[in-house]
């Protein structure tokens, strides 16, 4: 696998408060990262930078060696902990609105043909993320997990090539975690793509992943903490004996893969 995506000496500073610092990685197509660390240690922070939602303050962010662009692009899907769902829209509007808006950016609606093609690819979205029965709900008729599965629909209707979950699942019960992890991982196979996810679970993060990264503050000042960011501590590569179905695949961490400062984040 190549390097799809590439950090080099991102930091992200508000004021005088100081949330990364010096993070460089390589992130490989195809492969499924996840991202620990305790809370306020930037891991939210560095999803916004790679979405494009935010900009470092420092550094740079190349996709297939080129800058990355300063804005959200169709390159990057994101699904956030909260539902980020359009509660007047039904499931299928909701899918449906993110093809209206790439064909016709000005009105947002498409006619014709242009609307059938878009129905018939937003059905088929919400077929695979098993709401095919569930297209003419709304939100507020939803469960959690339906809501979250609609979610992720929104997310890959444009077939990004990299998908960007922020804690997705931990609002959800453990039941209903466990068929999200199942599907999210079908998904990652079915449309080959790279995953980087930040989570407070890690078991979650060992299940799910094929890379895990400790985000974390290698320098602690008392009397001034705001000073010093967190930057990537841990990277360990996970490997399986076969390729991962469901969350339940037991991971193996690589002899030697257990690396600090890889990318010299210190």
């Amino acid at each position: 696998m190549s390097a799809l995506l590439s950090l080099r000496n991102i930091w992200v500073e508000y004021g005088e408060k100081i949330v990364l610092e010096n993070v460089s990685l390589d992130i490989e197509e195809g492969s499924f990262v996840s991202i620990i660390g305790p809370s306020g240690a930037g891991k939210s922070s560095l999803l916004r930078v790679i979405l494009g939602q935010e900009t470092p303050t420092r550094g740079s962010i190349l996709l297939d060696d080129v800058p990355l662009p300063g804005e959200c692009g169709p390159d990057r899907g994101v699904v956030f902990q909260r539902y980020s769902v359009f509660p007047h829209l039904s499931a299928l509007g909701n899918v449906m609105f993110g093809l209206e808006c790439k064909q016709a950016p000005f009105s947002s609606r498409l006619f014709g043909s242009q609307k059938r093609a878009a129905r018939e690819k937003a059905e088929e979205m919400l077929a695979h993320v098993g709401l095919d029965h569930s297209m003419h709900l709304y939100p507020a008729e939803m469960s959690g997990g339906m809501q979250q599965r609609l979610a992720i629909a929104q997310a890959l209707i444009k077939r990004p090539r990299i998908l960007l979950l922020d804690e997705p699942f931990g609002a959800l019960d453990p039941g209903i975690r466990t068929d999200m992890h199942a599907l999210i991982t079908q998904l990652w196979n079915e449309y080959r793509l790279t995953v980087i996810m930040v989570t407070h679970d890690i078991k979650e993060a060992f299940s799910l992943g094929t890379r895990v990264l400790t985000l974390d503050k290698r320098r602690h000042d008392p009397h001034a903490p705001h000073r010093y960011g967190a930057t990537a501590v841990y990277d360990l590569e996970l490997t399986r004996k076969e390729t991962p179905k469901a969350a339940d695949a037991e991971p193996e961490v690589s002899a030697g893969s257990i690396t600090i400062d890889n990318n010299h984040n210190n």
